[in-house]
């Protein structure tokens, strides 16, 4: 088997990889591989395939890791509706308990089970609509929605 060969079927193993890792770094590396092949088509030594190979899966790794894909989420998973679907739904309080001054509080039925809910700071404690902003345990944080209707 050629040289250039070899770093296609090395190039297509990493891409295969990526598909089960579900990250886009050895894709960046297996661009370097077909670079690798690419110099071997075209007749260099193999220290220039290796070496090529090499700048070109570092540099693209690098490119990877300074763009916005290569960056970890530092979002805050109880506010992400991406990771939680009920962040954004709707709710429907009829009363309001201000315990001893403190936060307000309520319990309302919410995919059939009862739940506390929270009131957001800043929020008005008016019964009505209420969006849910985020989930603490097994407590609702909800701001006032703007579909108040009440």
């Amino acid at each position: 088997m050629e040289h250039w060969m070899t770093w296609l079927v090395w190039a297509g193993i990493l891409v295969v990889l990526e598909v089960f890792s579900g990250t886009f770094y050895l894709l960046m590396v297996a661009l370097g591989f077909a670079t690798g092949a690419l110099a071997a088509w075209l007749g260099a030594s193999e220290t220039v395939q290796v070496v090529l190979a090499a700048v070109v899966g570092v540099a693209a790794t690098y490119a990877l890791r300074k763009s916005k894909y290569g960056k970890l989420a530092k979002g805050d998973a109880a506010r992400d509706p991406n990771v939680n679907l009920d962040i954004g739904q709707i709710l429907n309080i009829g009363e309001w308990k201000n315990p001893q001054g403190e936060q307000y509080v309520a319990r309302v039925m919410y995919r059939g089970a009862m739940w506390d809910v929270q009131l957001e700071r800043h929020a008005e404690p008016r019964p009505g609509l209420f969006t849910i902003r985020e989930i603490q345990g097994s407590r609702l944080i909800v701001s006032n929605s703007a579909m108040h209707t009440k």
